[in-house]
């Protein structure tokens, strides 16, 4: 059987690791089940140096090296995969999740080290490069859902299909990585009083999928929105995501028994005391499921001991728990409902609260739903915890004092992001070129192979400014215009806003903006969620 080393890239190297890489974690659980031997490097928990990963590369004799993550974890690992192939050249290197399936062709000619890498969802992929390996093979390229390299070239095999039964997987294999020595020392989320006393957390992920098409986020052919190019005689030459009017989703999500189960084993076998859902969205789940599966959820929680109580020395017994909702698919019932079963704070992704800005996204949502859903929740027993952005492509300065405004309206401040097109994301597609062209000649100033590679490896979780997609001010004008919304400096926003207009000939009385009209046609192609899916599929 295969013997296969997995590494972990360091993510958001800023911030302490808090997460255990639950992709990984469910394929090493596979592989271990079908008989193979794995072991994991979590480079993201240890953070140790080059000594350190090349002792790990040479402590066995491998059969692949199998790295995986998301976009913004591509600097850490264009350096993992050059170790690793120095160390061992003869040994596969292989390369999964977001950061290879958003920008296939790119990221392979980028990493000559990489031989081989997965595209879109890998459950059942990486078994049967595991069964190749077992037969001293390397034909990659006859296995579904990979890219390759064949007489020199870049192959695409034909796409995988999606797993239709997200409860036949095992849970996560959580026991290879550090999670007594780092990850439970990470545990507390500065959101809510339980997320503050947290000692014990871990993830779980219910679902695969979400029914918005926010255009500013991706899904990378997990949830049905990936098409392979073809040229004239049926080649595969390249994968798509979202664009503009065409759409497809195919929502899967565990069953509230499975859900329920995995959290009382994690309860038990690691006496957990938080659990935290990474699921895109749990409302869209609910929804679809006629809203059965929340309340489901939440009376098992109950059947098997798992509701929080407070003990008389002020801690807490059993299992709270938080995730994600949105303003337009939440209710009161049900978050009260929730809140009464030890969800202790929701993420809300509002990003904006000027009407004119929400309607360019995708997300169906307004300012009014954005503001009913924050005090529905705060009623209900639950944090809500707002997030924001800033620099959208039709922002002005009107829509950064909606967006203030705001925080008077809620009782609270929220630091915004910046509107960042992340690859697979349709803002990507339609702003690519732009892009590039604000990297113009820093992929051979900093060593890479091109500009684009040269953006990729600024990416970060939008905390900093990096590509700019808004069409009325640059990242200069974008940072400082956040730290005087940040001190509520409405007079100096004024002031500038007569500079700007003057700079660019914008008279008093005029929108202030650059767009050719206010409401421009290319930012209001998306009007409903609905309407605009080509192919919305559900699966429990």
């Amino acid at each position: 059987m295969a013997k296969v080393l997995f590494i972990n890239p360091m993510v958001r190297e800023e911030d302490d690791p808090k997460h255990v890489p639950m992709g990984m974690a469910q394929l090493a659980a596979l592989a271990i089940k079908e008989g193979h031997k794995i072991q994991v490097y979590d480079h993201n928990a240890w953070r140790a140096d080059d000594d350190k990963i090349v002792e790990v590369l040479k402590s066995d004799n491998w059969d692949l090296i199998a790295l995986g993550g998301i976009t913004t974890a591509y600097s850490s690992i264009k350096k993992l995969v050059k170790l690793s192939k120095k160390i061992c050249p003869k040994i596969p290197v292989s390369l999964g999740g977001g950061v290879i399936t958003s920008l296939p062709k790119e990221v392979m000619k980028w990493l000559p080290e990489v031989d081989f890498g997965f595209i879109g969802e890998s459950y059942v992929t990486f078994l049967e490069c595991l069964s190749m390996i077992d037969a001293k093979k390397t034909d990659w390229h006859k296995i579904n859902g990979t890219i390759s390299r064949v007489n020199n070239e870049l192959y695409f095999s034909p796409k995988r299909d999606l797993i239709e039964s997200l409860d036949s997987l095992p849970y996560p294999e959580y026991d290879l990585f550090p999670i007594e020595e780092v990850y439970f020392k990470n545990s507390a989320m500065m959101y809510s009083e339980a997320g503050m006393m947290a000692t014990r957390r871990l993830d779980i992920n219910a679902s695969i999928g979400c029914s918005l098409i926010c255009r500013f986020c991706y899904h990378l052919g997990i949830s049905g929105d990936m098409r392979y190019q073809k040229d004239a005689k049926g080649k595969i030459t390249n994968v798509e995501f979202d664009k503009p009017k065409n759409y497809t989703r195919t929502i899967r999500y565990n069953s509230p028994e499975y859900v329920v189960n995995l959290s009382k084993h994690v309860k038990n076998k690691y006496d957990a005391n938080f659990v935290y859902f990474l699921d895109e969205n749990l409302m869209t789940m609910d929804v679809f499921s006629r809203r059965t599966w929340l309340r489901e959820i939440c009376k098992l929680w109950k059947e098997h001991g798992l509701v929080p109580k407070k003990k008389k020395d002020g801690t807490w017994d059993g299992l709270h728990w938080s995730g994600t909702s949105h303003a337009t698919l939440c209710e009161p019932d049900i978050l009260k409902m929730m809140g009464d079963h030890g969800c202790s704070h929701l993420v809300y992704g509002y990003e904006h609260f000027d009407d004119r800005v929400l309607k360019t996204m995708g997300k169906g949502s307004t300012r009014k739903t954005n503001i009913r859903s924050f005090f529905w929740t705060l009623e209900a027993g639950i944090r809500p915890i707002p997030n924001q952005i800033i620099g959208f492509p039709n922002e002005d300065f009107d829509s950064l004092r909606a967006q203030m405004a705001a925080w008077d309206d809620l009782g609270m401040m929220c630091k915004p992001h910046f509107a960042t097109p992340y690859p697979g994301s349709e803002w990507f597609t339609v702003y690519r070129k732009e892009i590039v062209e604000q990297y113009k000649g820093q992929g051979k100033q900093k060593g890479l192979t091109d500009d684009l590679e040269a953006y990729i490896v600024d990416l970060g979780d939008a905390s900093r400014i990096s590509a700019v997609i808004s069409k009325n001010f640059n990242a200069v004008e974008l940072i400082g215009l956040r730290e005087m919304m940040l001190h509520r400096q409405y007079d100096k926003i004024d002031a500038y806003e007569k500079e700007w207009r003057k700079k660019h000939k914008i008279s008093e009385g005029q929108p202030s903006t650059l767009c050719q009209t206010r409401n421009s046609k290319k930012d209001l192609e998306i009007k409903q969620i609905n309407s605009n899916t080509n192919n919305l599929k559900v699966i429990k």
